[in-house]
């Protein structure tokens, strides 16, 4: 059933921000989870959880078909390093699963300069399922690491990248500081992971069901980052001329069942270390059938939102452009307005 969703499926496309009163509400609990991400020192995902949840994926026949939203995720960060006008002979490509980033610049040759990536995943089966070896004028080499301790000396690398990888993270901020410290002055960090408004139609669903079923809500969905934190924090931790950008990804599924088997497939189902009651039998069927009656399209397909964040932040340099002195411009923005 799972493989025929693909045939039936999937136009990727771009989204407007969504305006729907049900798509803009924030629970308490959703806020409790992000507050707790951000402040709390125990682990608000569990690491070894979500390294077997990617590890199964690789033993599945049909794994390279659940890969379409990170090869088209890694497809646009590529897109992004093509518009930065330098050469980054040694890269590391951060959380690799499967090789993403790898297959994109292997069609891109000479794509920002990068002669060999090295490509690092928690998840060792994963890791290595396939064989990369597709560009003889790109090396690869591939080692199990975790992103929360990265084993890299300082100042080794030109260019970091991440693809869909960080916001399993716990602790961002201080893998960025690690981050920082394996790239060469003036490198380029370049990374993409999911916002908090992703899957907002299947979070919505969940708590109405929940609510419905059982009295009250559990977290079926993990906490995602939003595009403000995201920018703060990679400033915070001392990259400079940082930058963010969003996309919205829209994929359209034949229900909501689809749906949650798919992001198991990609190992994106949550690992959230405080668990609650899992879902029942009652609650899933409430929830797939509220999520049809809200968000369900003529064609019969449910659509699933997937919010990107894209950062780009360099390490410090001499050379870099710096913001001018606190009170040092002639011409204040209201003159301005008047010329």
């Amino acid at each position: 059933m799972i493989g025929q969703s693909l045939s039936i499926l999937l136009a990727i496309s771009f989204l407007g921000q969504r305006t729907s009163s049900t798509m803009n509400r924030v629970t308490a609990f959703t806020q409790y989870l992000v507050t707790k991400r951000s402040f709390s020192m125990m682990p608000i995902f569990n690491r070894g959880t979500k390294r077997q949840q990617r590890n199964n994926i690789a033993l599945l026949e049909n794994s390279n078909e659940y890969e379409y939203l990170k090869d088209e995720v890694a497809c646009r960060l590529v897109d992004r390093l093509e518009d930065i006008e330098r050469e980054f002979p040694l890269a590391l490509d951060l959380g690799c699963g499967s090789g993403h980033l790898y297959k994109n610049l292997s069609v891109n040759h000479g794509l920002g300069g990068i002669k060999k990536l090295v490509q690092c995943d928690s998840a060792e089966k994963l890791l290595l399922r396939d064989n990369l070896e597709t560009n003889i004028s790109l090396k690869t080499t591939r080692m199990v690491a975790d992103e929360e301790f990265l084993p890299f000396p300082s100042r080794h690398f030109d260019l970091v990248m991440s693809s869909l990888s960080l916001h399993w993270v716990n602790d961002l901020e201080s893998t960025f500081h690690q981050v920082l410290d394996t790239m060469k002055p003036d490198g380029a960090f370049i990374g993409a992971v999911l916002g908090g408004d992703s899957l907002q139609e299947l979070r919505s669903a969940f708590i109405l069901g929940d609510q419905e079923r059982q009295g009250g809500i559990s977290p079926h969905i993990s906490p995602f980052m939003n595009v403000a934190n995201a920018g703060n924090l990679l400033s915070a931790t001392g990259f400079n001329l940082c930058t963010v950008d969003t996309d919205f990804i829209q994929v359209d599924y034949p229900n909501a069942f689809v749906l949650m088997e798919h992001l198991r497939g990609m190992g994106e189902n949550h690992a959230i270390t405080l668990r609650g009651a899992p879902a029942t039998r009652d609650s899933l069927l409430a929830a797939a059938s509220i999520y049809q009656s809200m968000f369900g399209q003529s064609d019969g397909t449910v659509p699933a939102t997937f919010q990107v964040i894209y950062l780009i932040g360099w390490s410090p340099h001499d050379s870099q452009q710096k913001p001018l002195r606190r009170g040092s411009a002639q011409h204040s923005f209201k003159e301005l307005g008047h010329k």
